[in-house]
């Protein structure tokens, strides 16, 4: 049985990781040093945490070591757990972030596994009203997932992917990419761009609620046209825009965007954006 050490695992991912780990048939150390993070398992979970006295007995008898802290810790917590690692263990970290940056220990007798999850998509096709109200994912909705092998034999790819898609269930579909390439989908695609986007429609939408259109109009209108031309954008639907529309969209784009704003999937510009975030 493989034995896997997830570190947070009274955090608000942690918790999330804990709940579906529960169910596999991995064994699972859940270490967490805030009473209330050791609060929440035994609470709502019913796991108890092991103990601060066997958590490096744990460390240097694990298989797996599951990362599920902030960006900002991987550098200091990573150090500090892997020191307790035997050779050939995966260390599996949820964001591309902190290894993007070079946060991760240099262990070359280490296996690196990154992994993040997609979330649902909006074009949820899912009946029951637990999957249609599961946002964020790993409860009722399927998801996808995208990972990467980042040091260490390709053989352990099996090992990583079968916990990427235990830890994230119910999952849709999973993608093998390369750590660059996970940099462009986040921060670069999800967060740079799209976080920011809508951010700038919702602040629209609040200039036009400002302007006297009630609040519950506005949000209808928007929310039901980003529903439509997302569908048609993003081949959801077989459709095309009028030609009112088009000419709206060139327009916009040239007072919204300025002409060289794909640089942010540069390698310095997501560099940039990391250091940022870590």
């Amino acid at each position: 049985m493989t034995t896997i050490s997830l570190i947070g695992a009274g955090g608000k991912m942690g918790m999330r990781l804990s709940k579906n780990l529960l169910s596999s048939d991995y064994q699972v150390n859940h270490v967490e040093i805030s009473e209330v993070g050791r609060q929440n398992l035994k609470e709502q979970l019913g796991v108890e945490a092991i103990s601060p006295d066997d958590q490096t007995a744990a460390l240097e008898n694990s298989d797996v070591v599951i990362l599920a802290v902030p960006d900002t810790l991987i550098g200091k917590i990573g150090t500090q757990v892997c020191e307790h690692l035997k050779a050939g263990t995966m260390v599996v970290v949820l964001d591309a972030a902190a290894p993007f940056a070079g946060h991760l220990p240099k262990r070359e007798d280490l296996t690196y596994f990154v992994t993040h999850p997609c979330h649902p998509v909006i074009f949820n096709k899912e009946l029951n009203n637990d999957a249609l109200n599961d946002h964020f994912g790993g409860l009722h909705a399927k998801q996808s997932v995208v990972s990467t092998l980042l040091q260490g034999p390709n053989s352990a790819w099996d090992l990583g992917e079968d916990i990427a898609r235990t830890i994230y269930a119910p999952i849709k579909n999973s993608y093998r990419v390369t750590l660059h390439q996970m940099a462009m989908l986040e921060p670069g695609l999800s967060e740079t761009v799209c976080a920011t986007l809508l951010t700038a429609m919702r602040q629209a939408m609040d200039e036009v609620v400002a302007e006297g259109v009630p609040y519950d109009c506005a949000r209808d209108f928007l929310l039901g046209h980003m529903n439509i031309l997302s569908a048609v954008i993003f081949d959801e639907i077989e459709g095309q825009f009028s030609d009112a529309c088009n000419k709206a969209i060139d327009n916009g784009l040239g007072k919204l965007l300025y002409p060289d704003w794909k640089k942010v999937f540069n390698k310095d510009e997501l560099a940039h954006s990391i250091q940022l975030i870590t």
